[in-house]
């Protein structure tokens, strides 16, 4: 290796050395399956937090999910004005290409994007120094406002809203893409809303003919 190894990169190659020996030997003919194409039938959307590792949580083997994960697990509404649409294309290739039958949105608790929503602690912040994460979490900016009117903007009964509120948000703009209100329509695809608790590890699947969250027992 070129560069010296920094203990940071070592941690990794370590955890490389113990998949070779725990996840690729026992399960080549999956890894065989899987160099030609991926056909997973869920979509997963989640939160960038380190914490939170959809395929940890939902114990899944490779090329069992489609995985994108942002801040606070956003989905922006469907537009088609130019520039870099990460998420859209993301979706647009899940959906149309892919061809998943189910979308989940994972929030989860003590979600630092949601709390700074909901506090509005980085608006004003110059460009450059916070900027992109302002303009990202502004997507919840609506769903604040009653929240904060109940709730205040501080402690966890607060905090927690926000996070679930956000999985609403984001449903409700996977709903804005043409390709998946029609596939949503004629049942090639289910949307769901989820919740994982890291206090508890508790799993949450929204009802959305109630609008709560329910733990999975």
């Amino acid at each position: 290796m070129a560069d010296a190894e920094t203990p940071q990169l070592g941690r990794l190659i370590a955890g490389y050395h113990r998949f070779r020996i725990q996840g690729w030997t026992p399960n080549r003919e999956r890894w065989a399956a899987l160099r030609d194409g991926q056909q997973p039938e869920i979509m997963v959307i989640a939160c960038s937090d380190s914490r939170v590792d959809p395929a940890q949580v939902f114990d899944v083997d490779p090329g069992e999910i489609f995985v994108v994960r942002n801040v606070a697990a956003l989905v922006p509404p469907f537009e088609t004005a130019p520039g870099h649409h990460g998420v859209s294309a993301a979706l647009e290739f899940a959906v149309q290409v892919l061809g998943v039958r189910e979308i989940v949105v994972m929030g989860h608790g003590m979600c630092g994007g949601c709390k700074a929503a909901l506090t509005q602690e980085l608006h004003g912040t110059e460009p450059g120094e916070g900027g992109f994460i302002a303009d990202w979490i502004g997507l919840l900016d609506e769903a604040r406002e009653p929240i904060a009117r109940e709730h205040g903007i501080e402690g966890r009964v607060a905090e927690r809203a926000m996070e679930q509120a956000g999985v609403k948000v984001s449903l409700a703009n996977l709903r804005t893409f043409p390709c998946i209100r029609r596939k949503e329509a004629t049942g090639e695809l289910s949307l769901r809303g989820a919740f994982f608790a890291i206090s508890d590890g508790q799993l949450h699947i929204l009802d959305e003919t109630d609008g709560n969250f329910h733990p999975v027992e």
